[in-house]
């Protein structure tokens, strides 16, 4: 029986100083191979929800377990299991991007041969083979966004975590990045994703949750909750159930 990519249960968490919890007994079920979206007003707990199941986040009450393990191990095999791509550039931009990817590789513990193989294919694969030998402090915001999400991924990670992986980007880096993000699931990674750009999510995403006050307020495939609440998109929909609408900032 395969294990759901990530299962959290009856998790509840509180930032230090605040006596409300933001997360009480919440419970979620991300199955394997998804590509699944988490939404919400600013403030709602998405990110914070994304930190806790990548372990960045401490002191919660509950279990989260990636593909069966537990994330309260902290073990090199569960860091093995997943990828983080935060929306803040995680990367040395005095180095090159493939300076950067040997870094991480090492640190996710590739051999040479891995590295070297990895970062090939991510290169031309993203189409920054032309820029591999250039600091990234000198690359496009484009080009530091495609760096930032190979060295999320220069492991091969089962699920990938991301925190808007296009924001501030061009037409043709979106599409690379999006184009990339779809061939891996079709590999059988799992995407679990966060963005203010709906229209985007809607071409990535077929499994939706909508999370307000800290509480998720549904979860369906896109398609189903589109036809239950009688919208055609996402924004509607989203509009419908919070009230609010999705912003930028």
């Amino acid at each position: 029986m395969q294990h759901p990519a990530v299962n959290i249960i009856n998790v509840s968490f509180s930032y230090a100083g605040q006596p409300a919890k933001l997360f009480n007994n919440l419970n979620l079920t991300i199955g394997a191979g998804e590509r699944f979206g988490l939404f919400g007003p600013n403030g709602a707990g998405k990110t914070t929800l994304m930190s806790l199941m990548t372990g960045l986040q401490q002191q919660w009450q509950g279990d989260i377990m990636l593909l069966g393990n537990t994330i309260k191990t902290k073990s090199k095999h569960i860091n093995k299991l997943f990828g983080y791509v935060p929306q803040d550039f995680a990367l040395y931009e005095e180095l090159t991007p493939v300076e950067n990817l040997a870094f991480f590789g090492a640190w996710a513990g590739l051999s040479k041969t891995e590295i070297k193989e990895r970062t090939g294919t991510l290169l031309e694969v993203m189409h920054l083979s032309e820029a591999a030998n250039k600091t990234v402090n000198k690359l496009s915001g484009g080009m530091k966004r495609k760096v930032n999400l190979a060295i999320g991924v220069i492991h091969d990670p089962q699920i990938l975590f991301l925190d808007e992986p296009t924001v501030g980007v061009d037409v043709q880096a979106r599409r690379d990045i999006i184009n990339y993000l779809l061939m891996l699931n079709k590999k059988g990674t799992t995407l679990i994703y966060t963005s203010h750009q709906l229209s985007e999510a809607e071409g990535l995403c077929n499994q939706i949750a909508l999370i307000d006050a800290g509480k998720i307020i549904a979860n369906d495939k896109l398609e189903n909750l589109l036809a239950h609440h009688k919208q055609d998109g996402l924004e509607g929909l989203f509009l419908t159930l919070t009230g609010n609408t999705y912003s930028n900032q």
